[in-house]
């Protein structure tokens, strides 16, 4: 007669593994859903607290931030953020950006204006990141924070965790 000890484990699993084939069942047809943008707000213009430097490359002598207050995982699996770039010449540069990991994707939404005000991007198109320029800001927030290993991270905390702590 069998262990009882192995017929309570196998009666135990019998469930667990029913439930994680019933997920994948959900996840084939989840995939052959077309994928559809959910509409993006713009965030409130970035305040220097919120500011979490980031690095892109020894390459560059810009400075780089996200706004910590500004990041956002939607429902569509887009991180969206406000980036500001403090360049080597004193001059800022301030948008309001998406990206799709599943796709390697980035779009900009919006300008930011040193008045504090937004200004739609014209041609606002999903665009593929340049993963071999060490100088793409977008290729760091994909590979060290959004995406690591191209996978979206889970929430704004885990991405804002992600900023801080630096290059994984």
């Amino acid at each position: 007669m069998p262990d009882m000890r192995i017929l309570t484990a196998l009666l135990l699993c019998l469930p667990l593994a029913a439930h994680a084939e019933w997920l994948d069942f959900e996840h084939d047809f989840e995939q052959d859903k077309p994928w559809v943008e959910v509409a993006a707000r713009l965030p409130p213009y970035p305040k220097a607290e919120n500011l979490i430097a980031f690095n892109v490359s020894s390459a560059t002598r810009n400075r780089f931030f996200v706004d910590a207050a500004s990041i956002s995982v939607g429902a569509d699996k887009v991180v969206r953020y406000t980036v500001v770039i403090d360049a080597a010449g004193g001059a800022r540069n301030v948008s309001y950006e998406g990206m799709r990991c599943e796709t390697g994707e980035r779009r900009l939404y919006a300008y930011g204006h040193p008045d504090g005000t937004w200004s739609k991007a014209r041609n606002a198109g999903w665009e593929d990141i340049r993963f071999r320029s060490l100088l793409s800001y977008h290729k760091a927030l994909y590979e060290d924070h959004f995406c690591p290993d191209g996978i979206n991270v889970r929430d704004a905390r885990t991405a804002v965790d992600s900023l801080r702590r630096g290059v994984r």
